[in-house]
C-alpha cells in the first residue's frame, strides 16, 4: 500500500485557518462595511468578520451623513475582537484616514483645501478638514488682524496647508495665504489697467507718520507726506483723514513689488515757477515762522513756498543766540529776499535788514573821537569788550589802555561789570567793529610836549647810562627815549655811553615820533651832522682854503659874539 499525497484532516484544518487569515481585514486598516441593523443610538456593521462592529451614530451625524439599514460604509478597523467579543470599528479614525491621504496629494500639489474653523484653542483656532483636525494659527487668519472672528466659523472656505506630520497628528493651515495669493492675482490685473501720469479718486485706509494708504478699488497706493502738497505739511493728519475719497495721480508703479507711489500736489500748479517774478531780490514781504532749527527759521511766503532765515541773518548784534530766542512758530514777520534759486527750490531770507543797522548809526551818533560810556561785558587776552549804546560792544586793545604801563598790566584794575568811559577809535561798520581807547581820554602826552615834533632839537636829561646807549627825559615833560650807542656821536671815537653822566644835559635832533606806541627816537650824531651842515653852508662861500676846523672855529666865535 503506497503512501497517500492527500493532506491529513489536520493538515487542512491548518491550511484552511492560513487562508481564512490571509483574507481577513488587517487591524488599522480602512475596511467596508453593511449596516445590518440601527439599535438605539449605535450602527450595527457586518465587516466579513465572525462578529458585527457597534459604531455611535454621532460619528456619522458629525459629519452630516444620515445611514440606514443596508448602507455600505467605510470604517476604520481598530480591533478584530474586543472583550466584548465584537469587533471595535470607528467612523471617525475612518474619515480621519481617508482625509489624511486626500490632504497630502494637496500639500504634495500645493493645492488649496476646504474646510470649516470649529473651535478656539490658545495661539489660533481648529479647522474641520473633512475628517482631520488642523490647526490655524491667529496670525493666519486674515492679512489685517479681526477682531470679532465669528462669521468666519462653520462656514467651508479654503486654506492653504503649511505644514503637516501624519506621525504626529500635526497640520498647520492658513487662510491668509489664500487672500494674499487672490489678492495678488487682483493687484496685478488692476495694475494692468493703472498708468503712471494718471489721475484715478480713491479713499484713505489708513494714515501713518510717512504718509497715507489710498485704495485705489482693490489695490493700495502710498502718497507720501512730501506728496500731498506744496506746502510743509508737518503730519498727514492735518490734511487727510481716514475714510476721505481724494483724487491722485499715479506717480510710479514697480511691476515687481505692486507698489503703486500716489501724489496729490502734481494736480495743482507748482508755486516756484513764478517765485522769481513774485520774490526779486531785495524786495520786502511778509511771512509765517513754520519751523526752527539750530541753524535758521523756515518762513512760509505763500502755499509751498518756504525761505530760510540764517541764524546770521537775523539780528545785527546777537550773534550767538539759538533761532528760538529770536523768533517763534507761527509768528508773522517781515523779512527781507536775499537770494532767489528756482533750481533749487530756495529763497535765502533776511531778518535783520528789515531793522535799522545799529553800526550806521552808531558812527554817525558817535563819530570817532567821541566819549562814550558802557558796562565792561568781557575780558579776554587781548583786550575788553565794552556794550553801548544801541546794543553793540566795542573793544579796548591792551595797547589802548595805558600810556606808561604795560596792557596785561593795567587790564587788572578792570573787572566785568565795571562802568568806564572810553574814546571812539575808530568804527568798521562792513566788520561790525567799533575800536575803543581809555589812555586816550587824557590825551597824547607827545601832544604836550612843546616843540616835540620830528626833525626838531630837544633838550634832555640822561636818567641812565647802559652798555649799549643811554636813557633819557626829555625836560619838561614826563616822556622818556632811548638814545642808541650808534647815536651818541658822529666821531665813532666819541660814541662811548661813559662819556655821560646821570643828570648831565644834551641836545638831540627827533628823528621819529611813534604816538600809537608813545616812542620818541633822539639822535646827537643827526644833530652834529646838521650842525655842521648848517655851518658850512653859512661859512662855505667866504673861506675859500680854510679848513673845516677853521671854519667851525669861525663858527663858535660868531655864535659867542651873538651872545655879547
Amino acid at each position: 500500500m503506497t503512501e497517500s499525497t492527500n493532506p491529513t484532516r489536520d493538515e487542512f484544518a491548518k491550511l484552511l485557518e492560513e487562508s481564512f487569515l490571509s483574507s481577513m481585514p488587517k487591524e488599522g486598516s480602512v475596511i467596508k462595511g453593511k449596516v445590518v441593523s440601527i439599535e438605539n443610538d449605535l450602527a450595527i456593521i457586518d465587516v466579513g468578520l465572525k462578529t458585527e462592529g457597534r459604531v455611535p451614530l454621532r460619528e456619522f451625524e458629525s459629519a452630516g451623513e444620515e445611514i440606514k439599514v443596508g448602507d455600505e460604509v467605510e470604517v476604520y478597523l481598530e480591533r478584530i475582537e474586543n472583550a466584548l467579543g465584537e469587533a471595535a470599528l470607528s467612523r471617525e479614525k475612518a474619515r480621519r484616514e481617508e482625509a489624511w491621504e486626500r490632504l497630502e496629494k494637496s500639500f504634495e500639489a500645493n493645492e488649496p483645501v476646504t474646510g470649516q474653523i470649529f473651535g478656539r484653542v490658545k495661539g489660533g483656532f481648529t479647522v474641520d478638514l473633512g475628517g482631520a483636525v488642523a490647526f490655524l494659527p491667529g496670525s493666519q487668519v486674515d492679512i489685517r488682524p479681526i477682531r470679532d472672528i465669528t462669521p468666519l466659523m462653520n462656514i467651508d472656505q479654503p486654506f492653504r496647508i503649511l505644514k503637516m506630520d501624519r506621525r504626529r497628528g500635526n497640520i498647520v493651515v492658513s487662510r491668509r495665504a489664500i487672500l494674499e495669493e487672490s489678492r495678488e492675482e487682483q493687484r496685478a490685473e488692476l495694475v494692468q489697467n493703472l498708468a503712471e501720469g494718471q489721475v484715478v479718486e480713491g479713499m484713505v485706509k489708513n494714515i501713518t507718520d510717512y504718509g497715507a494708504f489710498v485704495d485705489l478699488g482693490g489695490i493700495d497706493g502710498l502718497l507720501h507726506v512730501t506728496d500731498m502738497s506744496w506746502k510743509r505739511v508737518n503730519h498727514p493728519s492735518d490734511i487727510l483723514s481716514v475714510g476721505d475719497t481724494v483724487k491722485v495721480q499715479i506717480i510710479k508703479i514697480n511691476p515687481e513689488t505692486m507698489r503703486i507711489s500716489l501724489g496729490m500736489k502734481q494736480l495743482a500748479e507748482d508755486p516756484w515757477k513764478t517765485v522769481a517774478e513774485k520774490y526779486p531780490v531785495g524786495k520786502r514781504v511778509a511771512g509765517r515762522v513754520t519751523n526752527i532749527t539750530d541753524y535758521g527759521a523756515f518762513v512760509e511766503l505763500e502755499d509751498g513756498v518756504e525761505g530760510l532765515v540764517h541764524v546770521s541773518e537775523m539780528s545785527w548784534t546777537k550773534k550767538n543766540v539759538h533761532p528760538g530766542k529770536i523768533l517763534s512758530t507761527s509768528q508773522e514777520i517781515e523779512v527781507q529776499v536775499l537770494d532767489v534759486d528756482p533750481g533749487r527750490r530756495r529763497i535765502s531770507l533776511g531778518l535783520k535788514q528789515t531793522m535799522e543797522n545799529p553800526w550806521d548809526t552808531f558812527e554817525e551818533k558817535f563819530p570817532s573821537g567821541t566819549e562814550v560810556e558802557g558796562e565792561i561785558k568781557n575780558i579776554t587776552e587781548f583786550g575788553m569788550f565794552i556794550g553801548l549804546d544801541g546794543d553793540v560792544d566795542g573793544m579796548v586793545h591792551l595797547s589802548d589802555l595805558d600810556w606808561n604801563r604795560p596792557g596785561e598790566e593795567a587790564i587788572k584794575d578792570y573787572k566785568k561789570g565795571d562802568v568806564v568811559k572810553a574814546v571812539v577809535l575808530d568804527v568798521d561798520r562792513a566788520k561790525e567793529r567799533i575800536s575803543l581807547g581809555i589812555k586816550q581820554l587824557e590825551g597824547d602826552p607827545l601832544a604836550k610836549v612843546e616843540g616835540l615834533k620830528k626833525g626838531g632839537t630837544v633838550t634832555a636829561e640822561v636818567t641812565a647810562v647802559q652798555e649799549n646807549g643811554i636813557e633819557v627825559q626829555i625836560a619838561g615833560s614826563d616822556v622818556k627815549a632811548f638814545i642808541r650807542r650808534s647815536d651818541l656821536a658822529k666821531d665813532r671815537a666819541e660814541q662811548r655811553p661813559e662819556r655821560f653822566a646821570e643828570g648831565e644835559k644834551v641836545d638831540a635832533k627827533v628823528t621819529n615820533i611813534d604816538r600809537a606806541n608813545q616812542k620818541v627816537s633822539l639822535s646827537i650824531k643827526a644833530l652834529e651832522i646838521d650842525e655842521e651842515k648848517a655851518a658850512m653852508e653859512q661859512f662855505g662861500s667866504t673861506a675859500a682854503g680854510a679848513s673845516l676846523g677853521d671854519i667851525l672855529k669861525a663858527a663858535m666865535e660868531k655864535k659867542g659874539d651873538g651872545k655879547d
